[in-house]
């Protein structure tokens, strides 16, 4: 018996990552709580579990008093020096109870208390291991689908995609391999709970990270991101290594970094721009890829006014205002465009101070090609028509 059990417990530490220790408590209380249910639900009792020669002996400790109230919890000082005459008041006298069929119940009444002990050290360890990766990225495998959630199999759990968290333009099957950002780790009766979403900006922040080696080693920083989930998003980038270009480092050679992301949201357009402390300077690159005349800023309503070519009015708010509004989101200023003709007939543009000269087109010649401009003309000619 002492073998086989010893084998059970190196077994489960090393299949479950439980220890030793964890499972012998459990099996200790198992057979206290097997004692009192069966014999003595009153007494206070210890077990001695010796798994050097399978043995199980129950002991029931008495508290040494001058006058006894309760026999079961209490021994006269008289009584106890009979046992051993170094016992004084306040004392434990210990003494054996072992009952002879007390094994057979106590496998028994044991075997579901340890079930549950070990379940939950199990997801106690699942737990341990997951909080630690809130806000990472995982690769799951879909595993059913129902019209609340998708369930993702992320190894030794199940994680749940809300409905409200999936991308309009995907569908998903079981058996589908699929890259996922854990939002939240909770821990319920039931065990963890795990959620994740396919939306979230910081998804796109991580998939950068495993395509741009420079952001993960941190030479590239990204500052911000603002994201509609499937249809379009905005990164911003910095370095304060001078001779690093962020937004060449995460377009890549002929755009290959980018496009593996692209690839991996399923055709999700992703614009890259340059960060910069000035938010004249950083609102002209977020406006990409709309050419900008000028930014006029209004510092206590963090509000600017941006002023670009008549014919790119379309371009700059870009459709259903999109473009406007990531370029909003990502920089943290309102932002009001004007076209070039509106802003002459109002007398807010040109202004007398020197005006900035904003590149916008850095990143749109021959070395990228079309790769790092995802599909900017067609847009363009869209909003023409």
């Amino acid at each position: 018996m002492s073998s086989e059990l010893l084998d059970a417990l190196t077994l489960l530490e090393k299949e479950k990552g439980i220890s030793r220790d964890v499972i012998i408590e459990a099996i200790e209380a198992a057979l206290v709580s097997a004692y009192r249910r069966n014999f003595n639900q009153a007494q206070n009792v210890r077990i001695d579990l010796n798994l050097g020669n399978g043995t199980m002996r129950v002991f029931a400790r008495k508290e040494v008093v001058d006058e006894v109230f309760d026999p079961r919890l209490e021994i006269s000082v008289e009584d106890a020096q009979r046992i051993n005459p170094n016992y004084h008041v306040e004392d434990v006298v210990e003494m054996e109870v072992t009952p002879k069929d007390f094994g057979r119940i106590a496998a028994q009444t044991a075997k579901q208390v340890v079930t549950q002990r070990v379940r939950e050290a199990e997801r106690g360890i699942i737990y341990s291991e997951f909080i630690d990766r809130e806000e990472d990225i995982m690769t799951g495998i879909v595993q059913r689908t129902d019209p609340k959630f998708i369930y993702v199999s992320l190894g030794k759990i199940e994680a749940i995609l809300p409905a409200n968290e999936q991308m309009p333009n995907e569908h998903y099957q079981p058996h589908d391999r699929i890259k996922v950002f854990i939002t939240k780790v909770e821990k319920t009766t039931k065990g963890p709970q795990i959620f994740v979403s396919r939306t979230h900006p910081g998804l796109l922040k991580r998939l950068f990270e495993i395509e741009v080696p420079e952001i993960y080693d941190g030479t590239v920083e990204i500052k911000s991101v603002a994201r509609e989930a499937g249809d379009r998003s905005k990164i911003s980038v910095h370095s304060d290594n001078e001779e690093v270009d962020p937004v060449g480092s995460c377009v890549g050679p002929k755009g290959t970094r980018v496009q593996a992301v692209v690839n991996e949201l399923k055709g999700e357009k992703i614009d890259i721009v340059k960060w910069a402390a000035d938010p004249v300077v950083f609102v002209a690159n977020a406006l990409s890829p709309s050419k900008v005349l000028d930014v006029i800023v209004n510092e206590e309503d963090k509000a600017t006014t941006v002023v670009v070519p008549d014919y790119q009015l379309s371009l700059a708010i870009g459709k259903r205002g999109q473009n406007a509004r990531l370029a909003a989101k990502l920089t943290g200023w309102k932002i009001d465009i004007k076209s070039e003709k509106e802003a002459r007939d109002s007398g807010i543009y040109p202004r007398d101070e020197t005006l900035l000269s904003f590149d916008n087109d850095e990143y749109e010649d021959e070395e990228y090609g079309n790769d790092a401009d995802f599909d900017f003309q067609d847009e363009l000619l869209e909003e023409k028509e």
